[in-house]
């Protein structure tokens, strides 16, 4: 019994560790490039602007067409002037920002054209390959979690 808690306690230490170390190392540009979202659904471009905050478009999409062959549209938006626009090249993360304490991007504007809802999430990266973006209306405790990896250059 002795020996499993000791056990127990030295792998929470050490997960702690590595943790905190990767913690550490994350800088507010480690977010930039490409990115495989959950499913391999669609590849988006994290990027900054000038105003020095973070905005997302996607890239690529699996079925870039409609079932009438032709490029998939926002019809789900409630801005009826906005959904005659093409997902693809879609800006949908607009104006995140970075918190050096949190170690983390925070905004209040991340479009989902799946559902036609707008979230407030924030980013936040685990390991140096996979980015954690919680959407959530109100409270962050009721959002969801999609993990997205980075794509590999090629």
């Amino acid at each position: 019994m002795k020996q499993t808690i000791f056990i127990s306690t030295l792998m929470l230490i050490i997960f702690s560790m590595i943790t905190n170390t990767v913690s550490a190392q994350i800088q507010k540009d480690d977010i930039l490039g490409l990115w495989i979202t959950e499913g391999g659904k669609s590849v988006v471009k994290v990027f900054k602007k000038d105003d020095g905050k973070y905005y997302a478009k996607i890239v690529w999409l699996k079925e870039p067409n409609g079932e009438d062959g032709k490029p998939k549209k926002d019809t789900k938006n409630p801005d009826e002037t906005l959904q005659s626009r093409e997902i693809k090249g879609m800006e949908f993360m607009i104006g995140f920002t970075w918190d050096p304490k949190e170690k983390e991007w925070a905004g209040d504007n991340l479009y989902d054209p799946e559902s036609g809802n707008t979230y407030s999430g924030y980013l936040s990266l685990k390991e140096e390959n996979l980015l954690h973006l919680r959407g959530y209306v109100g409270v962050p405790m009721f959002g969801r979690t999609s993990v997205w990896m980075r794509k590999p250059d090629k």
